[in-house]
C-alpha cells in the first residue's frame, strides 16, 4: 500500500511538466486517426471495383451471379439457381449495396472533405479523382437499384450526422451526377497538385479528365429518352469543346484496373475460379451463337474451345440437363482468369457505340456508322486483335439494333453495364428461351434489384419513400426511370 500511495504522489508531482508533450507521447504511429488521400484512394478503387467486377463470395458475386448469366455472356453447368435462373439470395442485395456504400463511397467522400477547400490537406486532383469515382459508384447504385439515399448519403460523421438518410429518385441522381462530373473536369488540372496512390491511372490527371467527361456522355445518354434537352446540351458542350472536355481517344485510355499477381491486387475471377478452384460457368448458348454467325474472332478470347468448337450453354437449364453439355460447352477465356486481367468500367469502344446511338437519334452531329465502325475497331483492339477482313461489310446499315447488338458484344465482362443498356432500351433482342429451362420471377428477366433487408429494419420510413418514387414495387420486375418504352 506504502508502495502504492508513493507511486501515485510521484505521477501528481510530475503531472505539470508531462501534460504539455503527453499527446505527442503517447501518439501510437501505428493506429493514426486521420488517413491520408495517398491511402485511401486505392483501398476504395480496389475494393469498388472488385465488388463491380465480380466480388469472391459466393451469393454476393453482382456481376459473376447476376449480370454476366442474365445478359447471356455465360451460363451456369451448376447451381442454376443461383443467379441463371433469375434466383438470387439476399445477400447479393444486402452486401453489394453495404459494401458500395461503406467501403467506396465513405472513403471516396473522405478525400472529397479533407482534400477540398478547407479541408485539413487541399489538393484539388485528389478532390476531382474521388468526384469522379464517387460519382461513378453512385451511377452503378441508381441503376441497379433505382432510387437511392444521394443528398443525404455520408453524412454520418458530420456535425449534425444523418442516420435515416432520405431516399432521391433516379432522375435527381442523374442530374446531379452530371453537374458532379463537370465540377471534377474543371477541378482536375493537369501540372497541378502532385497525388499518389491512383492505382487506375497511375497519376495521370488527364486521363481522369477524359474518364470524367467520357462518363458524363454515358450518363447524358441514358437519360437522353426523359431528358432529351438536357442531355443534348450536355453532349454538345463536351463534343464541341475537346481542349476543355477531353475524351478517351483510344483504348489506351480505357477506365480500367490494371490488377498483378500480387495479393489483394488480383483480379477477382481468377480467385474465384483458379484459387477457389470453381468450375460452375460456361459460354452462353446465346453468345456462342451470335459470335460464331458473325464469324467474330472475338470468341477466341471470350472463351475456350472443347474439341475445337465453341458452343453454348442455354441459360436456366436445371442442373441435370445443364451438366449433360460439359463434354462439348466452350469454358471462359483464359484471358479473364488470369491474375492480372484488368477491371473494366470504361472504354474507348463503349464511348464510340454511345455516340453512335446518339447520332442516331439526332441528339449529336456526326456520322453514325463511323462511330459504329470505331467502336468495333476499338473493341477488337482491345484484346490485341485486327477486324476480320470483310467483317464491316456484313453491316449494310447501321441501325439502333446493329449498334446495340455489337456494344452487347464489346461489354463481355461488363454484364452490370450491359444489363443496364438492356433494360434501357431492350436490345439487343435475345432469344426466346429454351423450353427445358426453368427460370424464377415470373421469367421476367431482372429490372433491378430489390433493396437491401437492412433498410427494413434501418431506414423502414424513407425506405417506402424510395420505393414510391421507383413507381412500383419493391421487386425486380419494376422498370426503371430511363426505361425508353
Amino acid at each position: 500500500m506504502i508502495k502504492y500511495l508513493f507511486s501515485l504522489l510521484l505521477v501528481f508531482a510530475l503531472g505539470s511538466s508531462c501534460t504539455k508533450e503527453f499527446d505527442a507521447m503517447n501518439a501510437d504511429p501505428n493506429n493514426p486517426t486521420a488517413i491520408g488521400s495517398q491511402f485511401l484512394l486505392p483501398y476504395a478503387i480496389e475494393t469498388s471495383v472488385d465488388r463491380y467486377w465480380g466480388g469472391r463470395t459466393r451469393f454476393e458475386r453482382l456481376n459473376l451471379d447476376g449480370m454476366m448469366l442474365w445478359m447471356q455472356y455465360l451460363s451456369r453447368n451448376i447451381y442454376s439457381n443461383e443467379g441463371d435462373n433469375y434466383g438470387v439470395s439476399p445477400a447479393l442485395n444486402n452486401n453489394n449495396w453495404k459494401a458500395f456504400y461503406n467501403e467506396g463511397l465513405l472513403n471516396f467522400q473522405r478525400i472529397i472533405v479533407q482534400s477540398g477547400e478547407g479541408g485539413k490537406a487541399p489538393n484539388a486532383n485528389y478532390e476531382g479523382i474521388a468526384l469522379v469515382m464517387r460519382s461513378w459508384v453512385f451511377s452503378l447504385l441508381t441503376d441497379t437499384f433505382g432510387a437511392i439515399p444521394y443528398n443525404d448519403a455520408l453524412k454520418g460523421s458530420e456535425g449534425t450526422p444523418v442516420y435515416s438518410p432520405t431516399y432521391d429518385s433516379q432522375e435527381t441522381v442523374y442530374a446531379s451526377l452530371l453537374d458532379d462530373l463537370k465540377r471534377a473536369n474543371a477541378m482536375l488540372a493537369v501540372g497541378g497538385p502532385a497525388v499518389s496512390g491512383d492505382i487506375l491511372y497511375n497519376n495521370d490527371i488527364l486521363k481522369w479528365k477524359k474518364f470524367a467527361n467520357s462518363l458524363r456522355l454515358r450518363l447524358a445518354n441514358r437519360q437522353a429518352a426523359k431528358k432529351p434537352a438536357e442531355s443534348r446540351a450536355v453532349m454538345a458542350e463536351i463534343l464541341a469543346d475537346p481542349a476543355t472536355y477531353p475524351v478517351f481517344t483510344s483504348v489506351e485510355d480505357n477506365a480500367a484496373l490494371k490488377h498483378t499477381n500480387t495479393l489483394p491486387s488480383n483480379n477477382e475471377w481468377y480467385q474465384v475460379m483458379i484459387q477457389d478452384g470453381r468450375t460452375d460457368w460456361n459460354i452462353s448458348q446465346t453468345l456462342a451463337d451470335k459470335l460464331n454467325a458473325l464469324k467474330d474472332t472475338r470468341i477466341t478470347v471470350y472463351a475456350q474451345p472443347k474439341a475445337g468448337r465453341y458452343e453454348g450453354i442455354p441459360n436456366g437449364l436445371p442442373d441435370a440437363i445443364a451438366t449433360t453439355y460439359l463434354s462439348t460447352a466452350a469454358g471462359l477465356g483464359t484471358y479473364f482468369t488470369q491474375a492480372s486481367t484488368p477491371s473494366v468500367l470504361m472504354t474507348h469502344s463503349e464511348l464510340q457505340f454511345t455516340l453512335a446511338e446518339a447520332a442516331l437519334d439526332g441528339d449529336i452531329a456526326g456520322n453514325a456508322r463511323t462511330y459504329f465502325e470505331e467502336g468495333i475497331k476499338a473493341s477488337f483492339k482491345q484484346y490485341g486483335l485486327e477486324v476480320p477482313a470483310g467483317y464491316l461489310d456484313q453491316f449494310a446499315t447501321v441501325s439502333k439494333e446493329t449498334v446495340m447488338e455489337q456494344k452487347w458484344i464489346a461489354l463481355f465482362g461488363q454484364g452490370v453495364e450491359a444489363w443496364t443498356e438492356y433494360r434501357r432500351t431492350g436490345l439487343p433482342v435475345l432469344p426466346s428461351r429454351d423450353p427445358r429451362s426453368v427460370f424464377e420471377n415470373d421469367a421476367v428477366l431482372p429490372t433491378r434489384l430489390k433493396y437491401p433487408t437492412s433498410e427494413e429494419t434501418l431506414n423502414a420510413a424513407n425506405l417506402q419513400g424510395g420505393i414510391e418514387l421507383n413507381a412500383g414495387p419493391d421487386n425486380m420486375k419494376t422498370r426503371l426511370w430511363w426505361t425508353e418504352n
